[in-house]
């Protein structure tokens, strides 16, 4: 599926009067049904949506996907969506990528082409649809285009990442940046009973957020605070332009074996400290590969570049050792931990040369007790009030 193929649609019809069209387009689009089907050697994918919507569609390859960017729409899809598997679909996802944008990736059995995507208007008991038809094989911009009206085919502008705090705004105050993991498009693990690991991070790190600036002593930046999608390299960025003293990303766990559970604490390292250590962050460092971004076309700054030969300063590293060891000494006497609860492996997400950086894994999301206990307020609560002990402990022999 080498190559880029990009389709740009831009469907605002004139619907009766000026102010009646004009109240259509101000309105978010819902998107509010999916399905696909299988036509001879083609895949049909279909969107039910409420109004009409921008769409931008290119494939990218090693693993083949196929990625539909729209204009900002919001979705009523049921929690087991993402389990669309029909012809040349082997799966789907779908979420916020960036602010007034939203992405679908499909993931597709091995190389496809687009034979043609377009946007119906309502008919019969249908309102707006949005159709994507692949076939086997590659296919050319000319092929794609020779199948849609030639007004329908631009070529989209590419995305430039995420606005980039750069201002220690409280001197006084250590800085903390807190990074709640997935998001968007990359929902994360998902649950037995459903529960999205992106949604469940964003929750918890903003209730650690109000119990660090609760004490006074912090100052919190979140790499999120909404459904977002963002790139590992650029949560990286984040952390080192925010001026962080402290990196903490969050995130819950999933794993075949369902009785498997208990919290645990990772550092950087690369070499994992056991099998499972690192099966989890070559799982954790797909994660810009599941949102739809090309890797070979993601340009970070010369510093995050250089992190991947020298991971330059062992201060770093050993105060985010000091870090995770605190850490597991406090949610040992809050939850339950893991066997080996300190552990090491190469995330991307710890490779900020300058700032101590942990992830924390607050349980597994595969064993149900586990799922429940992470959506209770009550055990976020103490998980959280742990994790301030620690930053509390940390930061108490160290100057600002």
């Amino acid at each position: 599926m080498a190559g880029r193929i990009v389709l740009f649609g831009l469907f605002a019809m004139a619907l009766g009067s000026f102010v009646q069209a004009s109240t259509v387009l101000a309105q978010t689009p819902e998107v509010t049904g999916v399905r696909a089907g299988e036509n001879g050697d083609s895949t049909r994918f279909v969107l039910d949506l409420t109004g009409p919507v921008d769409f931008d569609v290119f494939t990218l390859d090693d693993p083949d996907r196929v990625v539909i960017d729209f204009s900002e729409v919001a979705w009523s899809l049921p929690s087991d969506s993402h389990q669309l598997e029909t012809g040349l679909i082997d799966g789907f996802r779908y979420g916020l990528f960036d602010t007034g944008h939203s992405r679908i990736v499909l993931d597709t059995s091995g190389d496809v082409g687009v034979r043609s995507a377009f946007l119906l208007e309502p008919s019969g008991n249908f309102g707006y649809r949005f159709v994507l038809d692949l076939e086997q094989g590659s296919a050319t911009f000319d092929d794609v285009a020779a199948a849609l009206e030639p007004e329908t085919v631009f070529v989209a502008p590419e995305w430039d990442g995420p606005p980039l705090p750069a201002i220690k705004p409280h001197p006084d105050r250590w800085i903390i940046v807190l990074d709640a993991g997935h998001g968007g498009v990359d929902p994360g693990a998902i649950g037995v009973s459903g529960t999205r690991e992106k949604n469940l991070t964003l929750t918890a790190a903003l209730d650690l957020k109000g119990l660090l600036e609760a004490t006074g002593r912090y100052h919190v930046v979140l790499t999120r605070d909404d459904d977002t999608f963002l790139r590992l390299g650029d949560r990286v960025s984040l952390a080192r332009s925010a001026g962080a003293d402290l990196f903490i990303s969050i995130h819950a766990d999933s794993i075949a074996d369902a009785s498997v559970h208990g919290a645990g604490v990772y550092t950087l390292s690369e070499t994992a400290s056991d099998k499972e250590a690192d099966q989890l962050a070559q799982q954790e460092n797909k994660a810009d590969l599941i949102a739809g971004v090309d890797f070979i076309n993601v340009a970070y700054d010369a510093v995050t570049t250089n992190i991947l030969i020298d991971l330059a300063q062992r201060e770093s590293k050993n105060a985010s050792s000091t870090f995770a060891r605190l850490l597991t000494d406090e949610l040992n006497q809050a939850v339950d931990l893991r066997g080996n609860a300190h552990r090491f492996a190469g995330f991307r997400v710890l490779k900020a040369p300058d700032v101590p950086s942990v992830l924390v894994e607050m349980g597994y999301l595969s064993n149900a007790t586990e799922e429940r206990n992470m959506l209770d307020p009550t055990f976020r609560l103490r998980f959280m009030s742990a994790v301030v002990e620690a930053v509390d402990t940390f930061f108490s022999t160290r100057d600002l």
